[in-house]
């Protein structure tokens, strides 16, 4: 995905699929494909596990 349709599209948490909103969310590159990942606050307080929607990857 280009940056444009990054910056277009709504920001949803990878792990429970909230729109992210407010200063508290993390945004990061997947480690493996380099995908954009948003996690809200929530999800990381609790060490959710999540997966990157491109190649699959699990983390904490």
């Amino acid at each position: 995905m280009s940056d444009a349709e990054q910056r277009n599209t709504r920001k949803k948490c990878v792990s429970c699929g909230i729109n992210i909103s407010g200063t508290n969310a993390a945004a990061f590159k997947c480690p493996d494909c380099g995908q954009q990942i948003y996690r809200c606050a929530k999800c990381r307080k609790q060490s959710n596990l999540y997966e990157c929607p491109d190649c699959g990857f699990r983390g904490p």
